[in-house]
């Protein structure tokens, strides 16, 4: 609704049908678009026209559609689903001190967008008709139902397609199941409406027909928008869906100034941010409520969910969920973040990975093959090769701290809870069970002092051994 115009407006959505050709348990609007139920896509384009208030109509797993709509709109359940215009019908109880316009629309057809509701409800407005339809000059739609016009210009009717003699059928606007009515021409004339057909149902097209034989305006308007016409009634519909709407969600990125190599390959759900001059290379998807910085490098074949990426950070081949990445971080390739890890700002974390629960400091590296779980590893540590944090003892998980500027050494077990102390040092293979003096270095199975670290193992050249560093 124009702020200008203080006509109410509200809608009613068709949302009670089973979707026997998904061949699913879960009820058809509820199916994942891009993360999101297809119906959430609907009840968008609504606010962007200002609906005062919405009805659904329910049925299929009725109970489904209440737990993840809520409680924000009202509910009309059509326990024995008998067409379309049976299910305006049930709604309008829940509009009975409603006075104004309603849009109509199907929960299924999730590409609707604000802007073409805008123009429908716009036009019937300014028509001054008391139903519209929202149609299309599509004669490549052959499916769809056919607009016969009267002379002035108004609708008659509309004819499904398998019920179109050969001069309908030819007609190119075509029907596509969008309207807008005045609520008063609803309540005297869906309860008019015949089932006298095979399906023995009552059908919202019919309402036309009705109310044009009684001399009530209907009018059409045409959309250039056919995307919007793509109802979902199969799972191939539901990927069609989804391409059109990542399609839509990297152009405006892109107009935002990010960088996307290859939409094709690009998926990224309506709740990521992206900031500008960041790169998003091919095989990348960015789910949930990702944040993602400035000036960032994502890919190939990123994986990030639930996650908040800083600015200059490079990201490749790996999986982060539910994640933090600070400023100029290193993650991969085929690095795994799980919940809870927190990469410093600076800090390296290399191929084969693995990280849980635990902050990895300011500039200290995790080069490779190694796991970090339950774990506080400080600024500038370095950790070897095949080192991992033994945090689960059967029953309960402990916790690692590795201080500041610490080494581990290649393949050392830290048996947690246990700590490492600033500027320490393990030996390659070590089996640490005790806690590890700062500056100290030990080395064994289990792990034993050793001499200090700066002074430890000279050999007979005067060089120190390797000790299994990694870089």
């Amino acid at each position: 609704m124009t702020p200008q115009d203080p006509t109410p407006l509200a809608s009613i959505v068709l949302a009670a049908g089973k979707g026997t050709r998904m061949k699913s348990e879960r009820a058809k609007v509820l199916h994942p678009l891009l993360g999101r139920p297809m119906l959430f896509y609907v009840l968008d384009a609504l606010q962007e026209v200002q609906v005062e208030r919405t009805v659904l109509v329910i049925g299929h797993e009725a109970d489904q559609v209440r737990q993840v709509c809520g409680p924000a709109h009202r509910y009309a359940e059509q326990t024995v689903q008998r067409g379309t215009g049976h299910a305006v019908l049930t709604a309008l109880p829940a509009l009975e001190d409603f006075e104004g316009q309603v849009l109509i629309l199907y929960g299924d057809m999730p590409l609707l967008t604000g802007a073409v509701l805008r123009e429908l409800y716009a036009a019937h407005l300014a028509s001054g008709d008391d139903l519209t339809v929202l149609t299309a000059d599509a004669p490549e739609l052959r499916d769809f139902g056919r607009i016969v016009r009267q002379p002035d210009g108004h609708v008659e009717r509309i004819v499904e397609a398998r019920d179109c003699d050969p001069a309908e059928y030819a007609l190119k606007e075509v029907n596509l199941g969008a309207y807008c009515a005045k609520v008063g021409l609803l309540r005297e004339f869906l309860p008019r409406i015949g089932s006298q057909n095979a399906q023995n149902e009552i059908y919202l097209t019919d309402l036309v027909a009705l109310a044009s034989a009684a001399g009530r305006p209907v009018g059409a308007v045409q959309t250039a928008d056919l995307e919007s016409s793509l109802g979902v009634n199969s799972r191939a519909d539901l990927a069609q869906a989804g391409l059109v709407l990542n399609r839509r969600m990297l152009h405006r990125m892109m107009l935002d100034g990010v960088t996307v190599l290859d939409p094709a390959s690009t998926w990224v759900e309506p709740g990521v941010r992206v900031g500008p001059d960041t790169e998003i290379l091919p095989g990348t998807m960015l789910s949930g409520q990702t944040v993602i910085g400035t000036g960032c490098v994502l890919g190939p074949h990123a994986r990030i969910v639930d996650s908040r990426v800083g600015d200059r950070v490079r990201i490749q081949h790996s999986v982060l969920l539910q994640a933090e990445v600070e400023d100029e971080a290193t993650v991969g390739p085929f690095a795994y973040l799980r919940p809870d890890s927190r990469i410093g700002p600076g800090a390296r974390v290399g191929d084969f990975v693995e990280i849980k629960n635990s902050v990895i400091g300011a500039g200290a590296k995790v080069p490779h093959l190694s796991y970090v779980g339950d774990a506080d590893v400080g600024s500038r540590a370095n950790i070897g090769c095949g080192t991992i944090t033994c945090n689960y003892d059967g029953t309960a998980k402990h916790r690692t701290v590795i201080g500041e500027g610490a080494f581990i050494g290649s393949n050392t077990s830290l048996v947690a809870p246990v700590r490492i102390g600033a500027g320490a040092a393990t030996g390659a293979g070590s089996v640490v069970v005790r806690d590890v003096p700062a500056g100290a270095l030990v080395a064994g199975v289990p792990a034993r002092p050793m001499r200090r670290r700066d002074d430890v193992c000279q050999s007979p050249d005067g060089q120190t051994p390797n000790r299994g560093e990694e870089s």
